[in-house]
């Protein structure tokens, strides 16, 4: 509880109060200063190639380093809920701007955190991307379509291998789905990309409900897009 009253103030005094730059204490229009902004979009993959050769077609915005790297880091660890709203809306025109878009009636599931992390965080990021992502593309956003029920260990030092095994079985269909499945695909969201382990496990889980992947979206990814 603490957390989300500390991430709730924070923003509501970043309201009034028009915050400096969070990752460089510069003044910021609105959010970003216009440095960081330049240096962000850097990190952008080019429109005729934001797709990953996967099934289902992953859509990714940027590369995950330099300012992007520090932007998701800022967000995350430093309490910086509001940098999820430019970042959700950067992917949100890229995938408006690629043939994925075309589909109709998809629903946006954001890739969940694991209960007791999220409490402590104060808000889950993917969560917050995909509220940004749906205002401008016009998808409905369903929060529960996932639950973590796992508290996995962080999988940033694993092989791909050790993230399969470590991730097996730790998510289950929410609440939201439970009650109602949606009559088309969705969408899973998530802020980093890297071996695929995380929304490959969200794909198992969905599809044992009959409930089909049509795309995933993440604003970073380490891999190379050819």
């Amino acid at each position: 509880m603490m957390g989300n009253w500390s991430a709730m103030v924070k923003g509501w005094v970043s309201l009034f109060l028009k915050p400096n730059c969070p990752l460089c204490d510069r003044p910021g229009k609105p959010l970003l200063c216009p440095n960081c902004d330049r240096l962000l979009q850097r990190q952008k993959f080019s429109l005729r190639q934001p797709l990953l050769k996967e099934t289902p077609p992953v859509l990714i915005w940027g590369r995950y380093g330099g300012v992007m790297k520090r932007a998701i880091a800022v967000m995350k660890y430093q309490n910086c809920p509001e940098l999820a709203r430019p970042l959700g809306y950067n992917l949100a025109e890229t995938w408006l701007q690629s043939p994925l878009a075309k589909a109709q009636g998809l629903t946006v599931v954001p890739i969940p955190m694991y209960l007791g992390k999220q409490q402590k965080r104060g808000f889950n990021q993917a969560e917050l991307l995909a509220k940004s992502f749906c205002e401008l593309t016009g998808y409905p956003l369903e929060p529960r379509g996932l639950e973590r029920v796992v508290d996995t260990e962080a999988l940033n030092k694993l092989s791909p291998a050790e993230r399969r095994q470590t991730l097996a079985n730790s998510m289950t269909v929410g609440a939201g789905f439970r009650r109602s499945k949606p009559k088309q695909g969705v969408i899973l969201l998530d802020d980093i990309y890297t071996t695929g382990a995380t929304c490959r496990e969200a794909i198992k889980t969905l599809s044992q409900e009959g409930i089909a992947v049509y795309g995933i979206a993440a604003i970073a990814t380490t891999q190379p897009l050819d």
